[in-house]
């Protein structure tokens, strides 16, 4: 029997020294590891780079997004610069650690053909992607913002079209790297 542990979030990358530990005790035990992150704490400086080699050397693989490819659309969506992410995807692709790219498709954010295609040419400069996915956007989470009396964004945003996703899938060459076939 084969077994894997997947870390996702939040953001697991905020919890690397749990990570380390809990990585570091699976791969002793013969478990595959898996981290799914957005990449948001990357830094190539100090104590926690020098961490997160160490993660890297018990990380199998990792479920990476792209928010937005667009570095002023980024900062719009997530209140933050992307400029630590790619350098996180560049290191990634410099260690040659394998990733799978996961592209959620927000109807007036993301899922815009320009975009698309940036997020191409962007995943074409990687040489370690072995999968992309792309995950069409819903709305389930908005109840939990509900709960908590947050005001959603994108509340008012619908799941893109069978035919957006399968243009977003055509675009990003979603077969090359995982078979699909419309």
């Amino acid at each position: 029997m084969h077994f894997r542990i997947t870390v996702s979030g939040g953001e697991p990358l905020l919890q690397i020294d749990f990570l380390l530990e809990l990585f570091t005790k699976a791969k002793e035990n013969g478990i595959n590891t898996c981290i799914d992150t957005a990449g948001g704490p990357f830094t190539q400086e100090g104590e926690w780079f020098s961490k997160f080699e160490k993660l890297m050397q018990v990380t199998d693989i990792l479920l990476m997004d792209i928010k937005h490819i667009n570095d002023e659309e980024h900062i719009e969506l997530t209140g933050q610069k992307r400029d630590n992410i790619v350098q996180m995807f560049r290191y990634l692709d410099q260690i040659n650690k394998p990733i799978w790219i996961r592209h959620v498709l927000t109807p007036g954010i993301t899922d815009n053909d320009e975009y698309l295609t940036q997020t191409r040419d962007f995943i074409r400069t990687l040489g370690n992607v072995q999968r992309v996915e792309v995950l069409p956007y819903h709305g389930l989470g908005a109840m939990k913002y509900k709960e908590l009396g947050i005001d959603y964004v994108l509340k008012d945003t619908l799941s893109p079209t069978e035919e957006r996703v399968k243009n977003a899938k055509n675009i990003l060459e979603v077969e090359k790297y995982t078979g699909w076939k419309e």
